[in-house]
């Protein structure tokens, strides 16, 4: 046992170095460019144990959106824990996504036409990207129920999602951003957010709840 420990920690070392290589390669020569060969070469590492850690670049690039995932949840939690207002807690993620993301914005302006295409693996959308969707989700999921704002019951269900889906366009905009230190991106999280928060705090009311429901089955018809 006391062996396993240290090859263990080797062996996520080499994995971490293989995904900086790879992040940094994708950013100089562009991710079509960008072979296992030379990834493995710039890291140090035979070809065979590239593969060994990731059978293609889209794994690797899988490995990105887990990294930055993680990270976006750590720099998230001290706020969902203190924080009870619901456009507090939801501009504070969106905040803490661009925070966390500055360092890959060369490599997300270089990559994003792949993440685009539909039938991309690499699609925020696509099946082999469903652990990290499911995880961003999740932290969504943790705004709306941590919230001390009241919301209609159907909709506190299906928000967690649909946060998720305005996300996506922060993230768009946040892709074509060239403004020093993203100051439009943080722009537009200020402008949007006090709008969701009007619409959800609106939807308890009586004369919008049906509305609302019309809404919510909408969205389930469109996911079906």
């Amino acid at each position: 046992m006391a062996e396993s420990a240290p090859r263990a920690r080797g062996g996520e070392k080499t994995r971490e170095v293989i995904v900086e290589t790879a992040l940094r390669l994708f950013r100089e020569r562009g991710y079509e460019a960008t072979t296992m060969r030379a990834i493995a070469a710039e890291a140090g590492v035979s070809v065979g144990n590239a593969y060994y850690y990731f059978s293609s670049k889209e794994q690797l690039v899988q490995a990105y959106y887990d990294r930055a995932q993680c990270e976006h949840e750590a720099a998230c939690r001290e706020l969902l824990v203190t924080e009870r207002r619901f456009a507090a807690r939801l501009s504070g993620v969106l905040r803490a996504w661009v925070q966390v993301s500055e360092p890959y914005h060369a490599f997300a302006v270089k990559f994003f036409k792949h993440a685009s295409e539909p039938s991309n693996p690499l699609s925020p959308f696509s099946g082999e990207s469903a652990p990290a969707r499911e995880a961003a989700i999740a932290i969504y999921r943790e705004v709306v129920e941590g919230s001390a704002d009241r919301i209609d019951a159907e909709l506190r269900k299906e928000l967690p999602e649909l946060l998720w889906l305005s996300s996506m366009g922060v993230v768009l905009f946040w892709v074509h951003d060239t403004s020093p230190g993203c100051e439009r991106t943080y722009r537009l999280i200020e402008v949007m957010v006090p709008l969701i928060d009007r619409l959800v705090g609106l939807s308890h009311l009586p004369g919008l709840r049906g509305v609302t429901k019309d809404f919510i089955t909408a969205m389930r018809e469109l996911r079906a």
